[in-house]
């Protein structure tokens, strides 16, 4: 896991075309806005979300995020220890994020 601050995360992301974005906050979160073609997948689903995790492609690159960035760290260990190798930490979450938003 790397922790990327919002500029990093912006330009890493834009040059990858084997980026997957996953979206970890609940669903009243992500239904106040979003980053664009994010795959919600809510951290708090627990077991679920493990099951959910699993069945991504794990050589894929996954920039993850939620609100300030803590569940979004925890959710990037929990790929880590299922197997995913690059996962990206969002630091200061949506709360922060200046890219494009859906509504």
């Amino acid at each position: 896991m790397a922790d990327l601050t919002q500029q990093e995360w912006q330009e890493q992301l834009a040059n990858d075309d084997n980026a997957v974005i996953i979206d970890v906050r609940t669903q009243d979160e992500v239904d106040e806005g979003h980053i664009p073609n994010a795959k919600h997948i809510d951290i708090f689903l627990g077991q679920g979300f493990i099951d959910e995790v699993k069945k991504l492609d794990p050589a894929k690159n996954y920039y993850v995020y939620c609100r300030s960035g803590g569940r979004s760290a925890q959710a990037c260990a929990v790929m880590n220890s299922v197997g995913f190798e690059n996962t990206y930490n969002l630091m200061g979450g949506f709360m922060e994020w200046q890219g494009d938003k859906t509504s």
